[in-house]
């Protein structure tokens, strides 16, 4: 199993490019199931969860082929040939619930088995299913699977009303009724970018929706929907934690393609810490205000709040700030695990449920450290960066899932990084 050495080495410096959204262009990936015309993704990320769910896709019919590196995803799904999305593939990765939706639209039925992922705590897809309740259909769960099946006729329109914000319900009950039948309205919608861009995306295959971006969405379903090409937003994740860079470590890095309106909260905070972040037309960049950052608090929320995905990275930070800090987590329960390995490193926290105190000290020491999932890999590497001596990340296979040549971008920074191959 791989590990990352990293080395502190004092400032950061230089320009980072940013891909495109992981979480987007898995959302995207299964809106070829809506038609039999192509679907071309352009700025796609390359990405462990990206192949993951290309063969999730192929094994159900889908032609999904990886163009110019690995940046272009083409996809047709004019022949499918199964309507079961089977453990072994599904369980690698939660996202692989977001061909239910689809598969249920246009097939009629479906299969798929319950999904696996990072281990940050119990994630259920009972919203996913309650919205396709909403949308007329039958729904049973045994064996492990969801058994899924849509009336005679196909989906109806309704209302789903979500009991709490969910991207992932938002997502799959969206795809779905662009081919229900009459108008549904989804009421408490998640109003992330990455819903905006399947919304995008989906209007550009004829889907008439409208709303997104607002906590109701309205869909009026068409009869078939066509191909299209669609460029994947910018990764807001990625974005946010390689502005922590230089947060952590000082100095000036500009992240290519980076934009305000995708981490404002995000940004306040820094901001309030004494980070600097200025739009500029190639992208964002961030330096140290005045050199040791101050204490801030961090509540994480649904979008536009402070993103759960960067928690664990701006805990990093936290941990060399001067003063006492306090991270709520109203998102996901156990998504503290990181803290435990930043204290082998010379941190100072306290976590009590789903609250962190963080009392900053003036520098952290590299030690060996254990990743647990992966925004908590990453956030491993950033304190390492700022740490005195070695530190050694263990267990990265959760980096790949969501970060791209990671030390390769970090070292054309500055950073000294380097993977160590597992035997």
């Amino acid at each position: 199993m791989d590990s990352i050495l990293v080395t502190g080495n004092g400032p950061l410096n230089g320009v980072v490019p940013i891909a495109g959204a992981k979480n987007a262009c898995l959302t995207l990936m299964p809106a070829t199931l809506l038609s039999d015309e192509p679907l071309t993704l352009t700025n796609a990320p390359r990405l462990s969860d990206i192949r993951t769910m290309t063969l999730l896709l192929q094994s159900l019919g889908a032609e999904v082929s990886a163009l110019a590196s690995g940046k272009v995803l083409a996809m047709s799904s004019h022949g499918l040939t199964s309507t079961r999305a089977d453990y072994d593939i599904v369980r690698k990765m939660r996202a692989s619930i977001l061909v239910l939706g689809p598969l249920l639209a246009r097939e009629g039925h479906a299969e798929v088995s319950l999904p696996g992922g990072c281990a940050i705590g119990a994630r259920p897809v009972d919203l996913h299913l309650k919205a396709m309740e909403a949308l007329g259909a039958e729904m049973d769960l045994r064996d492990g699977y969801v058994h899924a099946k849509a009336p005679a006729g196909g989906l109806r329109g309704g209302v789903v009303a979500f009991p709490i914000v969910s991207v992932g319900a938002t997502e799959n009950a969206l795809m779905a009724a662009t081919l229900a039948k009459g108008t549904t309205v989804l009421k408490n919608a998640a109003r992330e970018p990455e819903i905006v861009d399947l919304a995008r995306c989906l209007r550009r295959m004829g889907a008439q929706i409208e709303g997104e971006g607002t906590s109701t969405i309205i869909i009026e379903g068409v009869d078939r929907l066509g191909g299209a090409t669609h460029a994947v937003v910018t990764d807001r994740i990625e974005l946010g934690t390689y502005m922590l860079a230089p947060a952590i470590c000082g100095g000036e890095v500009t992240c290519l393609g980076g934009r305000i309106e995708l981490l404002e909260a995000f940004c306040e905070r820094l901001d309030a810490a004494g980070v600097s972040v200025e739009e500029t037309p190639e992208g964002l960049k961030v330096s140290r205000k005045n050199g040791r950052v101050s204490a801030v608090d961090v509540t994480t929320e649904p979008f536009p709040g402070f993103p759960t995905d960067l928690q664990a990275q701006m805990m990093a930070l936290l941990c060399t700030a001067e003063g006492v800090s306090v991270l709520e987590e109203k998102i996901f329960e156990n998504r503290f695990m990181h803290a435990p390995e930043l204290i082998r490193m010379g941190a100072r926290i306290d976590v009590h449920g789903g609250t962190a105190k963080v009392t900053g000290v003036a520098r952290l020491r590299g030690a060996p450290v254990m990743a647990t999932d992966l925004r908590a890999s990453v956030s491993l590497i950033l304190a390492g960066l700022a740490a005195e001596g070695e530190t050694l990340v263990n267990r990265v296979y959760h980096l790949d899932r969501g970060y791209e040549n990671v030390e390769q971008k970090l070292s054309a920074l500055g950073a000294r990084i380097e993977r160590i191959k597992g035997q």
